[in-house]
């Protein structure tokens, strides 16, 4: 008999952090909760962050995962939104550390590779594997909770082989 596994996955932004909860039992995946931390721009960057940090902390103490999935930052062309997602990822890992979870690093390629088959897949095409691999009856919503979500498949997907 296998033992199930929680995994939560974070996908960091300052306005939006997506986080998804999933169970993975041999093979067998299956959504256990997700949804999205969003912060106010009319806000500190400071109160930002800790609202990140908090809200991350009280989804660890409810469903009580082993494993943290998150993305790592994407250095496109916009420098000020990779410094912002870096500082909500930051929060989030500072919350993961004082609970002791192991942490998976993956970069948004990677994810997509592991949940869609290709690299290049639009948030369309993720919300739509997660739903599928996940058994859902609708499309997880909003796409930043999607894409926390393929990010811990990914990471149950990489244990499992490793």
């Amino acid at each position: 008999m296998n033992k199930a596994a929680v995994i939560m996955g974070v996908d960091p932004g300052l306005a939006n952090t997506g986080w998804g909860v999933i169970e993975r039992c041999g093979s067998r995946q299956r959504a256990v909760a997700y949804g999205c931390i969003s912060t106010s721009p009319e806000d500190s960057i400071a109160v930002r962050l800790k609202r990140i940090h908090d809200e991350i902390m009280a989804v660890i103490e409810r469903y009580q995962p082993q494993d943290l999935a998150i993305e790592a930052v994407y250095f496109g062309a916009n420098a000020k939104s990779a410094l912002a997602t870096g500082q909500a990822r930051g929060a989030a890992l500072v919350a993961v550390a004082q609970r002791g979870l192991a942490i998976g690093e993956y970069s948004p390629t990677q994810i997509k590779q592991s949940v869609v088959g290709t690299g290049r897949a639009g948030k369309q095409q993720v919300q739509y594997m997660v739903r599928a691999l996940l058994a859902l009856d609708h499309d997880p919503t909003p796409d930043h909770a999607a894409d926390a979500l393929a990010a811990a498949i990914c990471h149950a997907q990489l244990c499992r082989v490793l």
